[in-house]
């Protein structure tokens, strides 16, 4: 199973506490193995069915926690003291799950987690494998950011809640210069390294509050709190971080930006014309420089 997804993992987490577990009675265990079934089947969020197997796990057997150990970090219940790691196959890749039991397990409750394991495997590889195709369709495959899509649906929310007296939004554009005779002078082989060095460089650049995205071609957005004055010292970053990158430098190449907020519109084409229209200033400006919307929309 390929758990590797386009942006950054899940964070460990705990989904709950174990609660005492009661003993399978032969005449209900089919509809309780029915209803644990649909359970698991109804969401498609990895972390809701593995809570969800917890959950089961912690009613029916003395397990107290159980922790998924691989690029995909999950924790539930309490993951501490005797503990017992099992090999998880029939879907994808293998993976293992570590167990953390009260007291050790028993043949015949060896054999339930056995038909419980089973049970888990179908929906949580399916709630896996969503998960991998809804960030392929909101993340840009070549440099992990957001993509256009993910874009709008980002700056329509930031905008709500600016629009709830939250905070200012500052939109900034940027866009590489010269970039398309880089690219036809030594190759889209090295377009492309320049791409993927340039996001980098912006998610280093950036603060925890905010996003970056590709939107298309050598064009970035970044939206970030604050009013586009607040923005000044994060240009200053990443216009002197270009200066300082060795392939950026080697390869003379640089960035213009433009700059808004939400004073002048919380409608996102406005505002996005209004930081596009700044990066054309700062382009004729001199390019490697940023400028601030003039804000006469």
């Amino acid at each position: 199973m390929d758990y590797a997804i386009a942006s950054q993992p899940y964070p460990e987490q705990n989904w709950g506490k174990s609660a005492s577990y009661t003993k399978y009675n032969s005449a209900n265990s089919e509809r309780n193995l029915m209803n644990i079934l649909q359970q698991m089947h109804s969401s498609l969020d990895p972390r809701t069915v593995f809570a969800s197997y917890g959950k089961t796990l912690g009613q029916l057997l003395p397990i107290q926690g159980l922790q998924l150990n691989q690029q995909l970090k999950l924790n539930w219940g309490r993951c501490h003291g005797l503990n017992q790691q099992r090999v998880i196959s029939g879907f994808g890749e293998p993976y293992s799950i570590k167990y953390y039991l009260t007291a050790p397990l028993t043949p015949s409750q060896t054999l339930q987690l056995n038909e419980l394991e089973s049970l888990f495997s179908q929906p949580f590889f399916n709630a896996i494998k969503f998960d991998q195709m809804s960030n392929k369709a909101m993340f840009d495959a070549l440099t992990g950011l957001g993509n256009r899509y993910y874009y709008r649906q980002t700056i329509k929310n930031a905008l709500a809640r600016a629009n709830r007296n939250q905070g200012d939004i500052a939109l900034l554009v940027l866009d590489l210069d010269n970039f398309k005779s880089l690219n036809d002078k030594h190759g889209h082989k090295l377009g492309d390294t320049v791409l993927s060095e340039f996001a980098e460089l912006i998610n280093e650049a950036i603060r925890n509050t905010d996003q970056a995205f590709r939107i298309g071609g050598d064009e970035f957005i970044i939206i970030a709190q604050g009013n586009e004055l607040e923005m000044t010292p994060l240009c200053q970053r990443i216009i002197a971080a270009m200066a300082e990158h060795p392939l950026m430098h080697a390869f003379n190449v640089q960035c213009s930006i433009g700059v808004t907020d939400s004073t002048v519109s919380n409608v996102q084409d406005k505002l996005y014309e209004a930081a596009d229209k700044a990066l054309y200033s700062a382009k004729a400006a001199g390019r490697n420089c940023f400028k601030m919307s003039n804000k006469n929309l």
